[in-house]
């Protein structure tokens, strides 16, 4: 195992549910023997598709230009119930909702989300307020103020709609969540809604169909699998 290598470049890894940000990092520090791995732009437990990881110091110090790209998400909405958490892993609750809206209606209510908009961060995120994170007080059944932030969103799409749910693709800038796009239409909608399933298929140049599972990354062959 070669941790002394001239030269770095990136992983494009094919995270699976259920795993962290972090539990990809561990397990490829522990691949390639190089303790600076970093990532571009950290995927929620639940959420699958690409992470990019930076292998080496060259990299991880340039690795804030990609965590600024464009992404692309596939994602699944349900109507009628709402999390705590906005996705699968929070409490649900049933919102009891009996008449759901027309497509037109859900088309029409995602078009207020194109473009550049003001966005409350959940409560169940990494942003730090007076040097708390946020996820932190969550836990701690606090719920605080936090400023809005200015994301863009590019493209919001509605692929299909059967109620209670919704198959939508989007095109986003950094820092957008789209568990807040979940929250806000299900308010919008006064249905309630959140995310079930969510999966990043690019971030700016670097695409799903390239990324590798986990499991294919050895220690015999990581480096043939570098971007450089």
């Amino acid at each position: 195992m070669n941790t002394n290598l001239p030269t770095f470049g990136f992983l494009l890894i094919d995270k699976h549910a259920g795993w962290t940000s972090f539990d990809v990092v561990a397990k490829l520090r522990g691949i390639t023997g190089v303790k600076k791995i970093g990532h571009a732009g950290t995927l929620d437990p639940f959420a699958t598709g690409l992470l990019v990881v930076a292998v080496g110091k060259g990299d991880t110090t340039q690795i804030d230009q990609y965590v600024k790209k464009e992404k692309r998400y596939d994602s699944t909405f349900e109507l009628g119930r709402t999390s705590t958490t906005q996705d699968p892993e929070g409490e649900i609750t049933d919102n009891k909702i009996t008449s759901f809206p027309s497509k037109d209606e859900i088309e029409h209510a995602l078009s207020s989300f194109i473009g550049d908009i003001k966005q409350l961060p959940p409560m169940h995120s990494a942003i730090k307020i007076g040097g708390r994170k946020l996820y932190e007080l969550a836990r701690q059944g606090k719920e605080i103020d936090r400023p809005l932030r200015d994301v863009t969103v590019y493209e919001l799409t509605l692929v299909s709609y059967e109620p209670p749910t919704l198959d939508v693709t989007m095109n986003v800038g950094s820092g957008t969540y789209v568990r807040a796009i979940a929250r806000d239409l299900g308010e919008l909608l006064k249905t309630g809604a959140y995310v079930t399933a969510l999966r990043r298929t690019t971030i700016g140049n670097f695409d799903i169909k390239d990324a590798h599972k986990i499991e294919e990354v050895t220690s015999e062959n990581w480096e043939s699998l570098l971007l450089k």
